[in-house]
C-alpha cells in the first residue's frame, strides 16, 4: 500500500433541507438545519482512510477548526501535516432539496492560506510512487503539482469545483483525473460522456481519466483499457459526499495495487451507500460495510 498525501480543504458544512433550491429574489424556509464536518479534502481523506488507505492530510483551519482535525483522526487519517493557524475555517452553505440533490456556496477561509513553506513541509516525507491527492478548493495547486512531480509522486486531481483557471495549471503532470460531466465538459469542450472521455484521453494520453456520470455510473480510460461501471440501487437521500466517497475509495484501491475494474466496483458500492445517508464525511461507509453490502447492480450502457 503506497502512502497518500491529501493537501485539501477543511470546511464546516451548514446543511439546510429545502423543498426546492432558492431562486433569485426569493426567500424560503428550511425544514431543518444540521452542521457537519466537510470540505472536499476532508471528505476524501475520511473516505481514503475508511477504504483502508494510508493517508495523511495537509490542510489549514482557523482556531475553530480543531474539531475537524479530530474527526479525521478518528477516521484513521494522520493529520500531523495540518494546523489550525489560519484566519478562519472554511465553510459551506448547502441546500438539499426534496430529491436529495444539493447546491453549495463555499467560503475558502484558511483553505486559501497554504504558502510554499507549508506545502514543502507537507511533501517532505513523501517520494517516488506515493500519491498526492488534490481538489480545487485550496490555493497554490500549480506549485503543489510541480513539487510533487519533482519527487516522482503520482498526482490525482479532482477538478472540483471547476473554474477556467484550471486550464492554466500544469495538467500534463497529472496521473489521475477524477471528474464529473460538468468538470469534464469544462476541460474538454464536449458534452456527451463518451466524447468527454475520448477528448480528455487525447489531451492527456499518459493519464487515467475517471468520469462519473451520476445515475449512469462511471467511465474510465487509461492508455491500456477503457471501462464502464454502473451504480447500485439505493434510496437517494443526500448526494453531498457521493463524489468524494467515490474518489477516496477508488484511489485507496489503486494505491493498494488493485486493478482499475476492481477499484471502480468498490468505489461505486461505497458512493451508492453514501447517497443513502445524510451528511458529507459522516455518510462515508467503512470498507467492511462496503464489501458486505448486498445491493442490486444497475448496468450502464454509456460506452
Amino acid at each position: 500500500m503506497k502512502k497518500i498525501l491529501n493537501i485539501g480543504s477543511i470546511n464546516i458544512d451548514y446543511v439546510y433541507d429545502v423543498e426546492h433550491f432558492v431562486r433569485p429574489g426569493e426567500t424560503i424556509s428550511s425544514s431543518s438545519r444540521a452542521v457537519f464536518p466537510g470540505g472536499k479534502g476532508l471528505n476524501q481523506s475520511v473516505a481514503l482512510a475508511r477504504a483502508g488507505g494510508r493517508v495523511w492530510h495537509a490542510g489549514r483551519t482557523g482556531p475553530d477548526g480543531a474539531g475537524m482535525l479530530e474527526i479525521m483522526k478518528e477516521a484513521g487519517v494522520n493529520v500531523e501535516p495540518a494546523d489550525t493557524s489560519g484566519s478562519t475555517t472554511g465553510h459551506a452553505i448547502i441546500q438539499v432539496n426534496a430529491s436529495g440533490e444539493n447546491c453549495i456556496i463555499l467560503h475558502a477561509g484558511a483553505n486559501h492560506e497554504l504558502g510554499e513553506n507549508f506545502i514543502d513541509n507537507a511533501l517532505a516525507s513523501f517520494g517516488e510512487g506515493d500519491f498526492l491527492v488534490l481538489q480545487n478548493e485550496v490555493n497554490n495547486l500549480p506549485y503543489m503539482m510541480k513539487k510533487a512531480s519533482e519527487r516522482r509522486m503520482r498526482i490525482a486531481f479532482n477538478l472540483a469545483p471547476f473554474d477556467d483557471g484550471i486550464k492554466n495549471y500544469p495538467l500534463s503532470l497529472v496521473d489521475y483525473f477524477l471528474v464529473n460531466e460538468v468538470e469534464g465538459a469544462g476541460v474538454s469542450g464536449k458534452t456527451q460522456p463518451a466524447e468527454i472521455l475520448g477528448a480528455m484521453s487525447a489531451m492527456f494520453p499518459k493519464a487515467a481519466i475517471v468520469l462519473t456520470i451520476g445515475r449512469d455510473g462511471v467511465l474510465y480510460k487509461d492508455p491500456c483499457e477503457t471501462l464502464a461501471h454502473g451504480i447500485y440501487e439505493v434510496p437517494r437521500v443526500d448526494t453531498t459526499a457521493a463524489g468524494d466517497t467515490f474518489t477516496g475509495y477508488f484511489l485507496a484501491a489503486v494505491a493498494g495495487g488493485k486493478r482499475a475494474a476492481e477499484a471502480l466496483r468498490v468505489a461505486s458500492l461505497a458512493s451508492s451507500i453514501a447517497v443513502s445517508r445524510k451528511g458529507a464525511s459522516s455518510s462515508v461507509p467503512t470498507i467492511e460495510e462496503t464489501l458486505s453490502a448486498n445491493l442490486k447492480y444497475i448496468e450502464t450502457n454509456q460506452l
